[in-house]
Formats: C-alpha cells, sequence, structure tokens
C-alpha cells in the first residue's frame, strides 16, 4: 500500500459510517506495532506524531517521520501519517516536508476569539500547502499532566451552536470535540455524553474527532462511532501496554527481549481497539 491522507481515511469512514483509529507513536516500536495491529484487524489506521513527541525527540521531526512513511509504505492496509496537537507554528509549517497531509492544530486552551483566529490562520495555510486540518473547540483534559476537567467546568464540553459558527468560520476539515473523554486515562472506566454528540452529529458539517479515547470501553467506543465520531485518537492505551510487557521481560543486557514482548503487546492492543470501533452497538 502507499501512504494514504489521513483526511481520506477519515471521508471513507465517514461514507460508511465507520471511523478510523488513529494513534500516538513514540518510538519505531509504536509504529511498528500500529501497522501490525491494523494488518490483524485489515483495517486503515493513521499513525500520529504529537508536538510533545517532537520535543520528545529534541525537537527533530524528520527520523521518525520518515520512519513511520517507510512502515506505511510497506503495510498491507492503507495508513495515514498525522501531525497531532501542534501548537507551533514553526512546526506547522514543517509538516508537508516531512510527508505529514494532516495536522491538528491546538488553540483550544485559548479565549474563544482567539482560538478561531489562530486556527483559521492555521488553515488557511494548511489548505495552501494541500493539508487536511482538523481542530478542537471544547477542552479534552487530562494532557500534559494536568487533571481532567470538572464537567461543568467552562469549556469541559463543546457547545454545538459555537461548533458550527466555529468550522464555518475557521474553515477547519474535521473538529475534536469535549464529550466526556479525556487524556492520559489508565483505567478505561470513562462515559461519554452521548446526548451531546447527537447535538453535534446533527449541527457540525465536518467529521467529528474523538480525543483521549483509551479510557473508553469498547461499548462506549463503539456507541461513539454510532453517534457520528469519524476519528479516534488513541495513544496511553498503547503505553500501557508497553510499559508492562517491558516490566514484564526487562533484562540488564540485552534490549530486545523487552522491546518485542513492548511491540507485540502494543500490537494487540492496536487490533483489539481498532476492531471495537468495527463493532456496532
Amino acid at each position: 500500500m502507499t501512504l494514504a491522507p489521513a483526511g481520506d481515511l477519515v471521508a471513507g469512514a465517514a461514507v460508511a459510517g465507520g471511523a478510523v483509529a488513529a494513534f500516538n507513536i513514540i518510538t519505531l516500536e509504536h509504529v511498528e506495532a500500529v501497522v501490525e495491529g491494523a494488518e490483524r484487524a485489515g483495517l486503515p489506521v493513521i499513525l500520529q506524531l504529537s508536538e510533545n513527541a517532537v520535543k520528545f525527540r529534541g525537537g527533530a521531526l524528520l527520523p521518525i517521520a520518515r520512519a513511520a512513511a517507510a512502515c506505511a509504505e510497506a503495510a498491507g492496509v492503507p495508513v495515514g501519517l498525522h501531525l497531532d496537537h501542534v501548537k507551533s507554528p514553526d512546526l506547522l509549517r514543517r509538516a508537508v516536508d516531512a510527508g505529514f497531509g494532516s495536522v491538528m492544530y491546538d488553540a483550544a486552551h485559548l479565549p474563544y476569539a482567539e482560538n478561531l483566529e489562530a486556527t483559521r490562520s492555521a488553515a488557511d495555510w494548511a489548505h495552501a500547502n494541500g493539508l487536511w486540518i482538523e481542530a478542537e473547540l471544547g477542552e479534552v483534559g487530562g494532557k500534559d499532566g494536568a487533571a481532567p476537567l470538572d464537567p461543568h467546568a467552562p469549556g469541559a464540553r463543546t457547545d454545538p451552536d459555537e461548533a458550527r459558527r466555529f468550522v464555518a468560520d475557521s474553515g477547519v476539515d474535521a473538529l475534536a470535540v469535549a464529550i466526556g473523554s479525556s487524556h492520559a486515562m489508565t483505567s478505561r472506566t470513562a462515559a461519554l455524553d452521548h446526548a451531546l454528540l447527537a447535538r453535534l452529529a446533527k449541527t457540525v458539517d465536518v467529521p467529528l474527532v474523538l480525543h483521549g479515547s483509551s479510557g473508553l470501553p469498547d461499548a462506549e467506543l463503539a456507541a461513539a462511532v454510532a453517534g457520528g465520531i469519524r476519528k479516534v485518537n488513541i495513544g496511553t492505551a498503547l503505553n500501557v501496554a508497553m510499559t508492562g510487557a517491558i516490566r514484564a521481560h526487562l533484562t540488564p543486557a540485552d534490549p530486545r527481549p523487552y522491546l518485542t514482548a513492548a511491540r507485540t503487546a502494543m500490537a494487540a492492543t492496536a487490533a483489539a481497539m481498532i476492531g471495537a470501533l468495527s463493532r456496532r452497538p
């Protein structure tokens, strides 16, 4: 398969009434595991590299991006390459040369007017350079070590009417919505506001994206897709699988046994969560 634009994968999922899984990658083992998991499931997948992951790699974008692209091109299923949670204008402008077909520009932490202004500028640049762009309205908590937002806190839920105006005024291609999930959850106990999702799906005319999906049980994932979510972001679940396998197989002299175990565990997690998205509630 060739590297597929993430926007095309999301659009295809929307036509089919399904969703595409998008996994956040940090190491080459993450990349290989996600591709293996997608091949087991026989479904497309998106590899996502976040701004935080780029910082972890000393600010170097190209090495891991090139490796991810090479794995995508050799995969037996379509694989997209997406730059996630970008706040830096410089990193945004490096996306095209690094082979990314899409980007999520993250100004959700800003007040509405500032979020809109920054996102509209990013969308104008992205479209001029052939990139599909996602944004976020309403804040999905739990990122960068922060505690999850209180469900009643300002910005903790996406307002449907505001979302409709934001999409129209910013020109983005997809919108990540806050409906009860949280980043960095290590237990799968979260529950979504499905009534709000139904309102958003009726009001917003671009694909809806769910962040913080590692904390959702299979039934909630399936219900989210049935309710209109078209891209599902998953990261922490892979890291939980990876670190658990490393602890069980850690050896003092050779990293290959525990990295092999970590890759195997992540592949199993990826395959299972991709499969959950394809089931109907």
